[in-house]
């Protein structure tokens, strides 16, 4: 049994959906773990990490419409905006969604669906640097 950690630190400019599939990919050849589970955790509460459809732009565009519907940004809704207007809005969008996600990977690959791709969701306006922990496991 093997364990390999690294992190990446993702420089957001505005919401939306970042696909992070790829650099998860390189990281999990050049971690000489061929079979296990990946780990990846996101320290923060105002963004979060899914697995979606990577294949038509207009899904995430879906999502990130859906989501701002759901969770409109007015001050008026809530008690906390000490750092803006979308800060509540935010913690809140990171709650529905996640801050970790497990895949599992065999002969060096992750094992996604044909369509799946992994991406951070930044739910904030302003730039931000997001640091994302990562964690494989195995043989």
């Amino acid at each position: 049994m093997k364990q390999h950690f690294t992190k990446i630190i993702i420089k957001t400019n505005k919401q939306k959906l970042i696909n992070i599939t790829d650099e998860l990919e390189s990281i999990v050849r050049s971690s000489e773990i061929s079979d296990g589970l990946l780990t990846v955790f996101i320290k923060h509460t105002s963004a979060s990490l899914i697995i979606q459809e990577n294949a038509d732009g207009d899904v995430l565009r879906d999502i990130e419409n859906f989501f701002n519907k759901l969770v409109p940004m007015d001050t008026s809704y809530y008690a906390h905006n000490t750092e803006g207007s979308d800060d509540m809005p935010a913690h809140i969008k990171s709650l529905l969604t996640s801050t970790h996600l497990s895949i599992p990977l065999q002969k060096n690959e992750l094992l996604l669906g044909t369509w799946q791709g992994i991406f951070l969701f930044e739910h904030r306006i302003e730039s931000h640097k997001r640091t994302i922990e990562i964690h494989i496991m195995g043989k």
